[in-house]
């Protein structure tokens, strides 16, 4: 017998605070004209997202494209989960306020290395979807 299972639309809101229970999202966009995605940890700022990474990175090529972010969480015994993706545009964060305000040392970055450059995506669209048990 398989459980009833139902598909949920995530308010702005909610997709909000989902993204700030998780370390680590997807970062998806263009490279020599095929999809990327690669895996970081990431900070939330607001409703945008701010990677750590290195100056001579990926990174670099991103800056001024459009990309998306994704972060789930998936339970696999029961087969729940949720998922929020953001749409939106990257670029070098340098505005020296903001820095201050996501530099926290229990963000760092996993990666090894200097990671001294700082990518923002400003947020354009955000969406959601949680697949749960449906309700008895």
């Amino acid at each position: 017998m398989t459980t009833p299972m139902e598909m949920t639309t995530l308010t702005e809101a909610e997709c909000l605070a989902l993204l700030s229970t998780e370390p680590v999202g997807r970062l998806v966009f263009t490279e020599n004209a095929l999809p990327a995605i690669r895996p970081v940890n990431f900070v939330l700022d607001g409703r945008d997202v701010v990677i750590r990474t290195t100056a001579d990175s990926w990174a670099r090529r991103v800056a001024d494209t459009v990309v998306a972010f994704e972060v789930d969480h998936i339970v696999p015994a029961d087969h729940s989960g949720w998922s929020v993706v953001l749409l939106g545009t990257a670029t070098v964060l340098t505005d020296i306020d903001a820095l201050v305000r996501v530099t926290d040392f229990r963000h760092r970055p996993w990666a090894p290395g200097p990671r001294d450059r700082y990518l923002l995506i400003r947020t354009g669209e955000i969406s959601g979807r949680r697949l749960s048990l449906a309700p008895a």
